[in-house]
């Protein structure tokens, strides 16, 4: 997989230009208040991408392996309730692993649409894919599925089904979630929406999860510095910052920072950011919920929560919802 280049690189290509101008523009945005932030969806360039991935092995990382064990188990069920001839789009689809324990499981799928912003990333795995499920039309989609984007015209005949696993809807502020389910999954013109929540359980399982003893997340979450200094000619060295992350129960959520472990002053796209020694900079929310708890906000958002899955020790949880 080719390295990607920042956009400026591309003086010709005028949507790599706007995608870098967002880049900058968050960025900067993010790290000029008191509590500096940075937007959890740029974690995911190639590299980014790959770590994840690696995330997903550890120990641990307990939810890809419990969520592909719900579906596993229950996706003929699922696929019962969805019906033949389904169109599935998926977003944040990444290497798209989960996805084919249901593409395996539904009826007669007519199409795999995924939905990932790592453009590199994602016609790598969507290729990989339509070698593996030879007569599957699979039509890829560059975008930011945070905002509203266009999908393919939809399949003839086919019910679309929404996939949406990984409990990332947790990386959302539950007013911020029920806006996306109410809006942009809502414009998708989906007849079903199949989508991972992580459940509340205890502190330490979360804490552990979220700082595995690899020490993958914690370059997964320095590697967001790294893109910045390669993609918006940035000096931050990453020997001065550390991963944070920990349950915060009074939130219901992990909250993920990198913390300066000095005073510092860092160049970014032509400005100095200033950092005092302990200041943090909180990169990724991951909010937990009950399931009555995502009952309500589904049904806020206009959705009609009509079936759940759990494992057999409630870490985990798969929905399926309908158009209220």
């Amino acid at each position: 997989m080719a390295k990607q280049t920042p956009a400026d690189q591309w003086p010709d290509d005028p949507a790599a230009a706007g995608i870098h101008a967002e880049f900058q523009a968050s960025v900067l945005r993010g790290l000029a208040g008191p509590h500096k932030t940075l937007e959890c969806k740029y974690f995911y360039d190639e590299r980014g991408s790959e770590l994840f991935n690696e995330i997903c092995r550890q120990p641990e990382y307990y939810p890809t392996r419990v969520e592909a064990g719900i579906l596993e188990r229950h996706g003929a069920e699922i696929a019962d309730l969805i019906g033949p001839g389904t169109e599935l789009v998926e977003l944040g689809s990444g290497a798209s692993l989960k996805t084919r324990i249901l593409l395996r499981a539904l009826q007669r799928p007519a199409r795999y649409v995924p939905v990932d912003i790592s453009a590199d990333y994602l016609q790598s795995a969507a290729a990989a894919l339509a070698g593996e499920f030879p007569g599957l039309g699979v039509l890829p989609v560059v975008a930011d599925f945070t905002a509203p984007f266009p999908l393919p015209q939809r399949a003839a005949g086919s019910p679309r089904l929404l996939f949406f696993p990984g409990s990332t809807i947790g990386n959302f502020h539950p007013a911020d979630a029920a806006r996306f389910l109410a809006t942009t999954c809502r414009g998708l013109g989906a007849d079903a929406f199949l989508i991972g929540v992580d459940l509340k359980k205890d502190p330490a399982v979360l804490n552990a999860a979220y700082n595995d003893a690899a020490g993958v997340t914690a370059a997964f979450n320095l590697n967001l510095l790294k893109r910045i200094n390669r993609d918006l000619e940035a000096a931050f060295n990453l020997d001065a910052f550390e991963h944070r992350a920990a349950y915060v129960e009074r939130r219901g959520r992990v909250e993920m920072h990198l913390r300066s472990v000095m005073d510092q002053t860092v160049r970014v796209a032509g400005r100095n950011i200033d950092f005092a020694a302990g200041e943090t900079i909180q990169t990724e929310n991951c909010y937990k919920y009950s399931i009555d708890e995502f009952r309500a906000l589904a049904a806020r958002s206009r959705w009609q929560l009509t079936h759940s899955w759990c494992d057999g020790q409630d870490r985990f949880s798969v929905h399926l919802l309908k158009p209220a």
